[in-house]
Order: C-alpha cells, then sequence, then structure tokens
C-alpha cells in the first residue's frame, strides 16, 4: 500500500512569549512572518519556506487550545510540539491509519484567517493517538489552499528544512512506524559505536525525518521525542557571520560528517529547540538531508 505522504506540512514549535520567538525565528530564518491567526485561546505565527513551515503557538487568552499550550509550557517547557505531514488525500489516510491500529481521530475540517492580509486557508486533518506513536504527536493534513511564502527579510537566509530529527529509545520500533506503518521512505540506516549513536534516515518530501538511537539510551528513554531541527542555507559561513552579528550564540563553522558538509550549531534563542545549520554539497542542495543534529 503506497502512503499518501506527499512532504512535512508543518512543525510546530509552543512558547511561552510569541513576540520573542517571532523576533528570533525571524533573524535565526532570514525571513518574515507570512501568516498569523488568533483562536480558541491560542496564537500562532508562521513561517513558510520553500518545503515546509514552522508554526510558533502561545497562549493568548481563555479557549480550550490556549489551555492545552499552557498545560504543555508548564509540564515540559518550550520546544517543538508536533509534526503534520502533507497528505494527498485526507480520508484515504485515515483508513490507512485505521488499517494499521494507529487509532487516528476522525477527519475533520478546519480553517484559518490571516490577521496580516485577511486571506483565509481551509484544510482536512486527523491525526494517530499519541499512545501508538511512541509519545510524539503526528497530524496529517490535507490543504484546500497554499500557504503564502515567507519574504527574505535578512540577507543569507535559511532555504529549507534539513532535517527533524526525533530521538528514540528504539530505533527498531520507530523503523516499522516510520517506515512500513508510514511508508516513508528509508535512505540510511546507520549504526556507529564510535559516535555511540543509531541512526535511521526517512526521505519526506526533499527533507530527512532522522530518528536517532543514542545507544547508552536504550532503557532511559520510553517514549519517543522530538529532539531538535537542522536548517538548510546556501553559504554557512555567511549565516553564521549574520547572526553572530545580531546576537546569536554561534560554533565556528566546521565539516560535516557527510563530505563536502559545512555545519554549525545555534546554542540560543531557539525556544529550547537544538539547532543546526547546514550547507549541503553544491549537488545536493535542495535534495536531501545528511547531518545529525546529535552532532552538534
Amino acid at each position: 500500500m503506497s502512503t499518501p505522504i506527499t512532504g512535512l506540512d508543518h512543525i510546530t514549535l509552543l512558547t511561552s512569549d510569541i513576540a520573542r520567538a517571532i523576533s528570533d525565528y525571524e533573524t535565526l530564518l532570514g525571513h518574515g512572518v507570512a501568516w498569523r491567526a488568533r483562536s480558541d485561546g491560542a496564537e500562532t505565527a508562521i513561517f513558510t519556506l520553500a518545503n515546509t513551515s514552522l508554526e510558533l503557538m502561545a497562549p493568548a487568552g481563555d479557549g480550550p487550545v490556549g489551555d492545552r499550550v499552557r498545560a504543555s509550557l508548564d509540564q515540559q517547557g518550550e520546544g517543538l510540539a508536533s509534526s503534520c505531514f502533507r497528505v494527498s488525500d485526507a480520508d484515504r489516510m485515515f483508513r490507512r491509519l485505521t488499517q494499521l491500529q494507529l487509532q487516528p481521530e476522525p477527519v475533520a475540517e478546519a480553517h484559518s484567517d490571516n490577521l496580516i492580509d485577511g486571506a483565509s486557508l481551509h484544510w482536512r486533518r486527523t491525526r494517530a493517538a499519541q499512545a501508538v506513536t511512541h509519545g510524539v504527536k503526528l497530524f496529517f493534513l490535507q490543504r484546500a489552499d497554499e500557504r503564502p511564502l515567507s519574504q527574505p527579510s535578512h540577507p543569507a537566509p535559511v532555504t529549507g528544512l534539513d532535517h527533524l530529527v526525533i530521538s528514540t529509545a528504539d530505533a527498531e520500533r520507530a523503523a516499522a512506524l516510520y517506515g512500513a506503518r508510514l511508508g516513508l521512505d528509508m535512505r540510511l540506516d546507520l549504526i556507529r559505536p564510535d559516535w555511540g549513536v543509531h541512526l535511521m534516515f526517512f526521505r519526506c518530501g526533499d527533507l530527512i525525518v532522522e530518528i536517532a538511537q543514542r545507544l547508552s539510551d536504550q532503557a532511559a528513554l520510553p517514549a519517543d521525542r522530538f529532539m531538535g531541527l537542522s536548517w538548510r542555507v546556501a553559504d554557512a559561513q555567511a549565516t553564521r557571520a549574520r547572526l553572530a552579528d545580531a546576537g546569536f550564540d554561534v560554533s565556528d563553522v566546521r565539516p560535516g560528517r557527510k563530505p563536502k558538509t559545512q555545519i554549525f550549531t545555534v546554542r540560543n534563542r531557539t525556544a529550547g529547540v537544538a539547532t543546526l545549520v547546514i550547507q549541503p554539497p553544491p549537488a545536493a542542495a535542495g535534495a536531501r538531508g545528511g547531518e545529525a543534529v546529535v552532532e552538534g
């Protein structure tokens, strides 16, 4: 059975201060916010790049969504909260999830109005039960409309997401979920005792969903969790210099583990998200990921 998943639609980051997070991520990404919305006690701001979107979400008044965001912030602090795969057919995805015992919620229709220009977006969405996705929140969304792209606001901007990293205590269990059940294409299965990790790369559109198991953590993390993001740039030295000038704590640019890649780590102003920036080899730019956040 082929998967209806066509890419990573967006990732959601919870923050207690959306104004601060917008400012930091506009500088980090080098793009402006393309969508602002407020409903059900929560406020959102979305950056849309070439291959995915980053949604910032914060509590804002009374409402069920805001209450859930507050509870999550109180329990876990700021950071990545969920990922949403883009699908070609939400009903077909619901049937697949049901057949594979992933206990999906019924497909629901939703919409959002942009506070910036009044435009509207409509979509249909379902989600798998968190208990059977080993602790991570996974949504599946069929869009009726395209989001507007974020416009560059700084030189040497991020060009897209290179990979989303999920930490697991059981790589084989994760492989069964993301590969066999969700149907993502595994491109690499690598055990490196010298690095202390077991890595699996799954292709999702033109980016990578990376599963990372620290070999020393096999009994320490019963639930999977979102670990970090790796952003793709055209010129690592130029982006690093821009961020350093803006007051970010960044490492020096260094060679990545994949030949001809250049990487650096962003150590602050990421709302709790482990963050790596990567310049892929010229022939690979826009094609696939290949560097683990665990390295940073």
